[in-house]
Formats: structure tokens, sequence, C-alpha cells
């Protein structure tokens, strides 16, 4: 059975898009731990990010890492910091999120719940910020 993210990018299950091209998806985190976290996955569904091939491997962070700038063009924040955990989900993902303190990536934390149309806002702010083209 295809993995809950798998399903995102086939459009079986609705996403807030921020980027997409022949191999990465990126879309907002819908319970985020702070404003603006998005997650990138690559499109191929992997439980381990780490039984990724090297090429792919690479990719996925220079994709992410465009997804990054964008953030932190739209969302004020020291840095945007990275998590790879993978529990939640079997397929590799990347968390990005805004931080300006090491509490502001805990996980353990009670996760945010915005509305439709801030994660729209939001969506559209990043869209707007991320550099060159994906």
């Amino acid at each position: 059975m295809a993995s809950v993210f798998s399903r995102i990018v086939a459009g079986e299950i609705p996403s807030y898009k921020i980027a997409e091209d022949e191999f990465h998806f990126a879309f907002l985190d819908i319970n985020p731990v702070a404003n603006g976290h998005v997650l990138v996955i690559p499109k191929k569904e992997i439980d381990n990010i780490f039984d990724i091939e090297d090429q792919e491997f690479q990719s996925l962070w220079i994709f992410a890492k465009n997804i990054a700038k964008g953030i932190q063009k739209s969302i004020p924040c020291l840095k945007v910091g990275i998590s790879v955990i993978g529990l939640e989900v079997p397929h590799a993902h990347i968390h990005l999120v805004p931080i300006n303190s090491i509490g502001d990536i805990n996980f353990s934390k009670t996760k945010l719940t915005p509305s439709k149309e801030e994660l729209e806002k939001v969506q559209k702010l990043i869209i707007s910020n991320i550099p060159g083209t994906i």
C-alpha cells in the first residue's frame, strides 16, 4: 500500500504544495511545529533516507536547499532548521522548520493547528520567494 506521502504526490490526498519537479515534492506540514514548516520528499517511495541512491540523495538535498531559501525569505527566523526523523511515515522526508532557537524544532511540543486560510497564505508567500525555477 502506498504511503500517505505517495498518495499526496499522486493527488489522492490534498496538500499545500510548495514545489515539485520530476523527482521531488515539497508541501506544508498541516500540523507544523512552527509556521512555515515544510516537508520535502523524494517522489520515489523509500522508507529510510540513507537507502536513497547517492545521486538521488544529493538531488533531494539540493531541492530542499532551494525550498529552505524560500522559507527563510518568507518567515521571520534566524535559520531554517533541518530534521530527518522518519518514524511516523514510512517514506523518507526532510523537515524544514523556521527557527529562532533550538526549542523551535522540538517535535515533542504541541503542534500548531493553522486554518486553511493561514496555510494558503504561507504557501503563497513561500512559493513567491523560492529562488529560480524549481
